[in-house]
């Protein structure tokens, strides 16, 4: 079984059940409740849709691991899926950097 997310018009993410998920590597699989082994990172429009991204994250069964990191210029949030895996949607607004 799998599922896929259609992040952005060119931007798509499969989810996979671990047997099959299993057929595209020789390696083992990570056990993410004592490792982690990537952290997948997006970069939103706006910080309401970060927080749109993150309350749907948690509906569906994630977790926030972490707070909120607000920079000014660069707003974040992080979530852990079911899997374990962690997550990070992010807005920056490149013109409130300062120079």
């Amino acid at each position: 079984m799998q599922c896929v997310l259609i992040i952005g018009e060119d931007i798509f993410i499969m989810l996979l059940v671990e047997k099959f998920f299993k057929s595209f590597t020789k390696k083992d699989v990570c056990d993410t409740s004592k490792n982690t082994e990537a952290i997948v990172a997006l970069s939103v429009e706006s910080r309401e849709k970060v927080d749109q991204m993150i309350e749907k994250a948690k509906e569906a069964g994630g977790s926030e691991p972490g707070e909120k990191q607000d920079h000014g210029w660069m707003y974040g949030r992080s979530f852990e899926d079911i899997d374990g895996h962690l997550w990070e949607v992010f807005f920056m607004e490149e013109s409130a950097i300062k120079k």
